[in-house]
């Protein structure tokens, strides 16, 4: 079984060319004819995928960085295998957004090319969290189908099941799935990911620790002085009181709520000076070792219903670019963070400009919701095309259903037979 990859690749625009591929990707998304252009489905491993352009913004220098044309996709891993096939099943797409930037294999060019550009251009990400690691999108489509095939069953013989035991109901559903050659591989448990990479996280999870230790002097040295210097910058900070205008809310709305899922993508400028910029990557460090190695099984600090988030530095660390891929509405995922990890929203997106006052870094800031959900307006990209690979599942039942594969030969006694026959 993969492990999961965050694969970001942008590419600067020039200026005569920002509103065409804007238009082009408005027209595919109005128009329903993403899947067309670029055929994600076809592609191998994709969960999500999106295309949009970033306006542009102020780099290191003061002078103006420009546009840019920006595929962002959850895939399952190799890296490789991703790039050649998407090169191969929507290059016919990628050419017409990419193949306007500078040095894009266009024409007759190979796959090979092609594929090492956007290796090229491909941007890390400072933090990446997979609610389930390991849960790749072929285990993730079989164990739907799976539960759909027991229900049906189920629903065709209710009337021979009705008032049979609970041992006696799920020992027919067994017989059923052994029966169909289709639903072999639900009797076996998923492979984890490969050793090599489990073997480079646990070597992660030590090595920061071990680093922390071997600098704690320093560091308790140097806290104190940054706490001070914090608050010094905080009481300096001025919230933009910006709201988003009507035309640009209307442009977002019309990209969300098309499934049991939305994507969610937002820049922002990094404040200025030193300061903020180190206090920034301290906390995106702090934020990709928790979400590799603790928050990685269904829940971010209370929050379950993000399939994907990502964070990552552009520009010489002038903007950072955050994505997301989540269950139900927007106002409702905002509530979700506001209410139970504002903290966490604080610790990262204090250190943008105009993000509203907080205290310590932690404190205010979100908890001013007309405030924060206004500033998360006014910075958030419109998607026009995005791609999901089971927008009708959401986290919860995605879940379900790995516990209805895991529990169906499992060895299970009379109270865990009943909850299981009560997950269908």
């Amino acid at each position: 079984m993969p492990h999961q990859l965050a694969v970001t690749i942008r590419a600067a625009l020039p200026a005569a060319r920002v509103a065409e591929v804007s238009e082009l990707l408005a027209e595919a998304g109005r128009k329903g004819v993403a899947g067309e252009l670029f055929p994600f489905a076809e592609v191998t491993g994709v969960h999500f995928a999106r295309l949009l352009v970033v306006p542009e913004g102020p780099g290191a220098d003061g002078a103006a960085v420009p546009a840019s044309v920006v595929y962002m996709g959850e895939v399952d891993a190799p890296l490789q295998a991703h790039l050649t096939d998407l090169v191969r099943k929507a290059g016919e797409g990628l050419e017409k957004v990419f193949g306007h930037c500078d040095g894009y294999p266009t024409g007759t060019a190979s796959v090979a090319a092609r594929t090492a550009w956007l290796r090229a251009h491909r941007i890390p990400s400072a933090a990446f969290y997979v609610n389930t690691v390991g849960r790749g999108r072929q285990q993730i489509l079989r164990e739907a189908r799976l539960r759909e095939a027991i229900e049906e069953f189920l629903d065709q013989q209710g009337a021979a099941l009705s008032g049979a035991p609970p041992s006696r109901i799920r020992a027919a559903i067994q017989e059923y799935v052994t029966g169909r050659p289709d639903l072999a591989w639900a009797r076996s448990r998923p492979a984890p990911p490969a050793l090599w990479w489990r073997i480079r996280q646990k070597a992660h999870l030590l090595a920061l620790p071990l680093a922390a230790l071997f600098l704690l002097p320093l560091l308790l040295f140097a806290l104190p002085a940054w706490a001070v210097l914090l608050r010094l910058h905080e009481l300096r900070d001025v919230p933009s009181g910006e709201r988003p205008d009507r035309r640009h809310v209307r442009e977002l709305a019309a990209c969300e709520d098309f499934g049991a899922q939305n994507p969610f993508t937002a820049v922002g400028s990094v404040k200025p000076g030193r300061f903020r910029r180190a206090t920034l990557t301290a906390v995106l460090l702090v934020v990709d070792y928790g979400v590799r190695h603790f928050f990685n099984r269904g829940d971010l600090t209370g929050v379950k219903t993000i399939h994907f988030a990502r964070w990552l530095f552009i520009d010489d660390k002038c903007r950072v670019l955050f994505a997301s891929n989540y269950d139900g509405s927007l106002e409702s995922y905002m509530d979700d963070f506001i209410d139970k990890v504002a903290w966490g929203l604080n610790a990262v997106f204090s250190n943008g400009r105009g993000y509203p006052r907080t205290r310590w870094l932690v404190l205010g800031g979100a908890k001013d919701e007309l405030a924060f959900k206004s500033y998360l307006r006014c910075h958030q990209l419109p998607t026009h095309v995005w791609y999901s690979a089971y927008d009708d599942l959401t986290t919860a039942t995605i879940d379900t259903n790995a516990r209805i594969r895991a529990g169906l030969f499992a060895d299970l006694g009379p109270a865990a037979t009943r909850a299981w026959l009560a997950l269908l």
